[in-house]
């Protein structure tokens, strides 16, 4: 669950990484602690804030392990703007790859729909009522609200299709509906009744499959998205904010109430939340609290006394340089800092160690860990321990179909050990490993699911043997099945 940064000891943010993460506590640790100093770093005096730069991790170990994990449990721990990107995916200057300073806008994005999604939560409530109203003034365009029931201007209704409704929509009844009441009052009264009658039916879902028109706004500019690309980021930076300038054209849609409900909400929540209130807080949390993860760093170290596409790759270093040291990256929400976000590197390092790296570069990851292969007494932890642990999600997915897997601790050991055995025979690539033998021990039972409802499945040591042991056995089979 999504905690106060400031609330968060290293220990408590280790142990949370526990409930997710098997072992691997030094990189846990060094984590944690970089996590604290940025609470510490925003309690200092002003003039020495801006000192203290982030202590960037490198991580160094083989696939599988919890790397990348580490990383995106942090950023759900602290509702820090998180991003996942692979060194790989960048070249020199952008030439046919993307862009370094992607990697920020990227970010920025992420924390835009962050904040974006708290503010609309924010004004939730708010929004329900306008959506009422609007769709009341579809179902009822001849019966208005009453001026003294809208309130102040924040309660007023929707001018959604206000003018009246094509023929065969939920608008006939409505007036219908309206002349009806009538009979019974002042005109006022048989309106303000009428509307009420539709609320509480509104409410009660029962006009929910009832047709409706309203307006929806189309983009003036569709083929932005063609030049949106990664090769077209500046493109896509420069016109990004072009339709918003110039209006969106409006286009009528007939949909039902349902569908109606949700496209005014969401219309509704974009009105009553400011958009550059949005840009401000997001562009400050990605300065702040942004967690930058680039994997396979590895892949851009260039060694010694060699050319062609390690000349390549040493220009990536040199580009990402200056991101990491501090740089302002210009984005469509506005200029960013990245001096204090969080870099947190990631590699195999098999062919190449971190000295192959830049110096410049090496000494912005002053952090260095290096995560342990994991062995068959890990597996077994990895399959029953966590929260999200693989053998409670099978058990989970097929209990819905009426069918109660049941594993023994016998089986659930030969797994492990299967998986620890083939990892050491074949590419080693952890945890994953352990997906696969799952879907291959469970195929049949996923299979035939819906035909063995209400019967009890038990997983024993001789049904993992029976479903793997001839795969696991041919060595050339394995490795291209597991």
């Amino acid at each position: 669950m999504k905690r106060e940064l400031e609330n968060l000891t290293p220990k408590e943010i280790v142990a949370e990484l526990d409930k997710f993460i098997i072992g691997q506590h030094k990189a846990k640790k060094a984590v944690a602690i970089a996590l604290r100093n940025r609470m510490r770093r925003r309690r200092l005096p002003e003039e020495l804030r801006d000192e203290v730069a982030p202590k960037n991790i490198i991580m160094m170990g083989p696939t599988g392990v919890g790397k990348t994990e580490i990383a995106r449990r942090l950023s759900k721990l602290t509702g820090a703007p998180f991003l996942k990107v692979e060194a790989t995916k960048y070249t020199e200057v952008g030439y046919v790859g993307r862009d370094v300073e992607s990697m920020v806008r990227d970010l920025v994005s992420a924390a835009v729909s962050m904040v974006k999604a708290e503010l609309q939560e924010e004004v939730k409530e708010e929004a329900e009522k306008r959506t009422e109203e609007g769709l009341l003034d579809l179902l009822l365009p001849g019966v208005k609200q009453h001026e003294s029931e809208g309130g102040d201007e924040a309660g007023a209704p929707i001018p959604v299709n206000a003018g009246g409704s094509a023929p065969g929509t939920g608008t006939a009844e409505g007036t219908g509906a309206a002349a009806g009441a009538g009979a019974g009052g002042g005109p006022e009264d048989s309106r303000s009744a009428t509307r009420e009658k539709f609320r509480q039916r509104l409410r009660d879902g029962k006009l929910d499959d009832k047709e409706v028109e309203i307006q929806v706004t189309k983009s003036n500019f569709p083929a932005i998205e063609i030049f949106s690309g990664s090769s077209f980021e500046e493109m896509d930076l420069n016109l990004g904010n072009l339709s918003n300038l110039l209006g969106g054209k409006k286009k009528r849609k007939r949909t039902t109430v349902k569908q109606a409900r949700e496209v005014l909400m969401q219309e509704e929540m974009d009105k009553l939340v400011d958009s550059d209130r949005v840009s401000e807080l997001a562009r400050q949390r990605a300065e702040e609290m942004g967690i930058i993860f680039i994997d396979e760093i590895d892949k851009i170290a260039a060694k010694e006394n060699r050319g062609g596409v390690d000349v390549s790759r040493e220009g990536v270093q040199r580009d990402i340089l200056p991101i990491v040291e501090g740089a302002t990256v210009n984005t469509k929400h506005g200029m960013v800092d990245t001096s204090h976000i969080l870099f947190i590197a990631a590699g195999a390092f098999h062919s190449s160690k971190p000295s192959d790296l830049i110096p410049e570069l090496q000494g912005r990851f002053p952090l260095r860990v290096e995560l342990e292969a994991l062995h068959a007494e890990d597996f077994i932890r990895i399959l029953t321990q966590p929260q999200n642990a693989l053998i409670r999600q099978y058990v989970e997915l097929l209990k819905v179909e009426g069918v109660e897997l049941e594993f023994t601790e016998d089986a659930i050991k030969e797994l492990s050990e299967i998986a620890a055995g083939v990892n050491s025979k074949t590419e080693n690539i952890g945890a994953r490993r352990l997906h696969t033998i799952m879907e291959l021990l469970l195929e049949e039972v996923s299979f035939n699911a819906p035909d063995l409802s209400g019967q009890k499945i038990p997983i024993t040591p001789d049904y993992v043997k029976e479903r793997l042991d001839e795969i696991v056995q041919d060595q050339d089979l394995s490795r291209y099945i597991l």
